[in-house]
C-alpha cells in the first residue's frame, strides 16, 4: 500500500472519528442537560423548556419557551409565592465542553435572554425585604447551573406583586440589559452586590413603583451606562385626592406632587465598600420640574423636632457626595389651607432656577466645604427674587447664612395667599426688599430693609370673607406706615427658633418680624 493511500485512510478515519465523537458528545450533552437543569438543580425553582438545540461546532446551546416557577408550586398549585417567569428563548454562546461534560455546569462566554416576563409574588408591601435572599435563593444556586462572563437581556419585563393587596408594587417594561465582564466568586457572594462587572448598560421604559400607601412613582424612561444616568418623564404623585389624603393623616404633614421632564446624573460612582453603600456624582441636572407642596392645618400638629438641613444631611449614614445640583426652568407652588371652606393660600415661584454645590452627607469626614445654594425665580409671577444660602454639614450648631432680594413687587399679588389664609389683602408696591440673616438651631439674627410706597391693607370678615371689615381696615391703615419715604426703612431682627417648625417657618418668621418693625 502506498504512503498516499495510508495518509488518505488515516485522514478519513480521523474525519469519521471526529464525526462520531461529535455525534456522541452531542447526544450525550443533550441527555446531560436535563439532568443538570432538573435533577442537579439545587435552587428553589423548577426550570422547564419546550425545545433545546446544541451545536458543538459553535459551542452554543439554544432553548425555546422556558418556564420557571417555585418547586413547591407542584404540591400547592393554587398559592403563588416567589418568582414565576416565561422566557421566549435563551442562547448560550461559546460554552466550555469540558465543564459541561465532567463538572455538570454550563460555563460560557455569554448568555442572551430574549423577552423574559418575570412576576415576583411576595408577602408584605416592601419591594425588597432582605437583599441576602437574592444571593442565597437565586444567584448562588443558579451560578452552579450556568456561569457566564456576559449577560444580554432583550425586551424584558418585571412585576412585583404584593400578596397582601394582590396589587403591583413595582413594574418595569421593555428592559434592555448588558452586563459584561461578570465575576462571581465565593468572595463576591458575601458582598452586598454578589457579583462584579466591568461594564453595564440598562435601558427601560415605563417604571412604576409604590413606595408606600400614600404615593406612586412613575418614570417614562431610564437610560444608564457605567457613569451616566438619565430619567425622562418622572412623576411622584399622591394616591389620593387632598381631602381623602388629609383624612388619612394622623398628624400635620406636607403632600407632595412632583413632575419633571428629565434629569441627568454625570460621572457617577456607586456601590458598596464592604457593607457600606456609597454614591458620588459630578452633577445632577433636573429640567422643567413642576413641584407642588400642600399643607392642611386640619390634622393635629406634629410636635416632633424639625431638623435643619445641616443635620438632615448629616443623618445620612453613608458617603454621599454630589458636586453640583441644578434645577432649571422649573416651577414651585406652596399651598396652605386652614380648612376646605375657603381654599388654600398660594405662593408661586415661577421660572425657578437653583444651583447647589457640594451636596453631601459628610459621612466619616473631618472637614468639608460649605453647601452653597443660589436661587433665582419670579415670585408670585411678577417679581424677581434672588437668594443666596450657605451652611456646613459638619457644623453641630447647624449654623446657616441666608440673604435675598425681591424687586418691584406688586403687593396685591399676595392676595392669593393672604385672603384665604388670614382674611387680608394688600395694595401698594415694594420697590425693593432685602434680608440678611445668620442663624443656627437655636436662634437667628440679622436685618431687613424695605423701599415701598402706597401700602394699604384691607381686612375681611371671618364669617363672611367676601365682605370687608371696614372698621378694622380703617384702624389698620391708621397704624400702617404707608410709605418708606426717600430712604429705605431698616429693621434689626433677633428671633428664637421653634424646634417643632421647619427651616422655612424659621425664615418666614424672621422676614415677618422685619416687616412688622418697618411697617408698624
Amino acid at each position: 500500500m502506498s504512503i498516499y493511500k495510508k495518509i488518505a485512510i488515516g485522514l478519513i478515519s480521523v474525519f469519521f472519528f471526529v464525526i462520531l465523537l461529535h455525534i456522541g458528545l452531542n447526544y450525550w450533552i443533550k441527555k446531560q442537560l436535563p439532568i443538570i437543569v432538573h435533577e442537579k438543580n439545587t435552587t428553589a425553582y423548577a426550570i422547564h423548556y419546550e425545545k433545546i438545540e446544541v451545536s458543538l461546532w459553535s459551542r452554543s446551546i439554544h432553548a425555546q419557551t422556558l418556564l420557571i416557577h417555585p418547586k413547591n408550586q407542584l404540591q400547592n398549585s393554587k398559592a403563588k409565592n416567589g418568582i414565576f417567569a416565561k422566557i421566549e428563548s435563551i442562547s448560550i454562546q461559546h460554552f466550555n465542553i469540558w465543564d459541561l461534560t465532567f463538572r455538570d455546569v454550563i460555563r460560557a462566554e455569554s448568555i442572551i435572554i430574549n423577552k423574559p416576563r418575570v412576576i415576583l409574588y411576595k408577602k408584605g408591601e416592601k419591594l425588597l425585604n432582605n437583599s441576602k435572599n437574592i444571593k442565597t435563593a437565586i444567584i448562588e444556586p443558579f451560578q452552579k447551573i450556568v456561569a457566564v462572563s456576559n449577560i444580554y437581556l432583550n425586551e424584558g419585563s418585571v412585576d412585583v406583586v404584593s400578596l397582601t393587596t394582590d396589587k403591583p408594587i413595582f413594574r418595569i417594561k421593555k428592559i434592555v440589559l448588558k452586563l459584561e465582564g461578570i465575576l462571581v466568586t465565593a468572595a463576591t457572594l458575601k458582598e452586598k452586590i454578589p457579583m462584579h462587572f466591568k461594564k453595564y448598560v440598562l435601558v427601560c421604559d415605563s417604571l412604576y413603583y409604590k413606595p408606600n400607601a400614600f404615593y406612586r412613582l412613575n418614570i417614562g424612561q431610564i437610560t444608564t451606562e457605567n457613569q451616566f444616568l438619565r430619567m425622562k418623564n418622572f412623576s411622584f404623585l399622591p394616591e389620593y385626592g387632598r381631602k381623602e389624603f388629609v383624612q388619612k393623616l394622623e398628624k400635620e404633614k406636607d403632600i407632595y406632587t412632583i413632575k419633571l421632564d428629565s434629569a441627568d446624573i454625570e460621572k457617577m460612582d456607586w456601590g458598596f465598600k464592604k457593607e457600606l453603600f456609597f454614591f458620588k456624582a459630578n452633577s445632577l441636572v433636573a429640567h422643567h420640574v413642576q413641584a407642588n407642596i400642600y399643607r392642611s392645618k386640619i390634622p393635629k400638629d406634629d410636635l416632633s423636632k424639625k431638623y435643619l438641613y445641616n443635620a438632615l444631611l448629616r443623618k445620612i449614614k453613608f458617603p454621599l457626595q454630589i458636586d453640583t445640583v441644578q434645577v432649571l426652568q422649573s416651577k414651585l407652588v406652596y399651598e396652605e389651607e386652614i380648612d376646605f371652606s375657603k381654599g388654600p393660600g398660594i405662593l408661586n415661584f415661577d421660572r425657578f432656577n437653583l444651583q447647589a454645590t457640594n451636596i453631601g452627607s459628610g459621612f466619616a469626614l473631618q472637614k468639608t466645604a460649605d453647601v452653597k445654594i443660589k436661587i433665582n425665580c419670579l415670585f408670585m409671577k411678577t417679581s424677581p427674587l434672588n437668594v443666596d444660602w450657605s451652611f456646613n454639614v459638619l457644623d453641630r450648631k447647624d449654623s446657616f447664612h441666608i440673604q435675598g432680594t425681591i424687586s418691584h413687587f406688586d403687593v396685591a399679588a399676595m392676595e392669593a395667599f393672604t385672603k384665604p389664609y388670614i382674611n387680608t389683602a394688600f395694595t401698594g408696591k415694594f420697590n425693593k426688599y432685602q434680608f440678611n440673616f445668620y442663624g443656627n438651631d437655636e436662634n437667628a439674627r440679622g436685618n431687613g430693609f424695605l423701599e415701598y410706597e402706597n401700602l394699604k391693607v384691607k381686612l375681611f370678615k371671618k364669617k363672611h370673607p367676601e365682605k370687608e371689615a371696614k372698621l378694622k381696615t380703617a384702624v389698620a391703615n391708621l397704624l400702617l406706615k404707608d410709605d418708606s419715604g426717600e430712604k429705605s426703612k431698616t429693621a434689626d431682627v433677633e428671633l428664637d427658633r421653634i424646634q417643632e417648625k421647619s427651616f422655612y417657618n424659621f425664615l418666614w418668621r424672621s422676614i415677618a418680624e422685619s416687616f412688622k418693625k418697618i411697617l408698624i
